[in-house]
């Protein structure tokens, strides 16, 4: 679920790049020698139809993460509590087998 989730994200953050990038700016810049192009051309719902685009696919990412936050897999690895079982059970292992423990008169020499 995760997995599908963020490949959506990455899917419509290309999409809402595309967009963006498509459209003209409001400001001057470079931007405003070329004006005149759009009028030629006669389009003049394509800007309309390319500011809802953006609202949508911009709605579309929040609720997107809003829904990965919750699907991320909680409890870390799923196998960890079988190799932790198996660590401890080694670890008791070595502790009850005898231990050359150095006697007084050893640790005196």
């Amino acid at each position: 679920m995760y997995v599908t989730i963020s490949v959506l994200i990455l899917i419509v953050s290309f999409l809402m790049m595309l967009v963006v990038l498509v459209q003209n700016s409001k400001g001057g810049g470079l931007a405003s020698n070329f004006s005149s192009h759009n009028q030629i051309l006669g389009v003049r719902k394509t800007t309309d139809f390319l500011e809802k685009t953006t609202w949508t696919l911009a709605v579309l990412l929040v609720v997107l993460c809003l829904a990965s936050s919750i699907a991320i897999p909680k409890g870390g690895v799923q196998g960890a509590g079988k190799v932790d079982t198996k660590m401890r059970n080694q670890i008791e292992n070595t502790m009850t087998t005898p231990m050359d423990v150095p006697t007084d008169a050893e640790a005196a020499e």
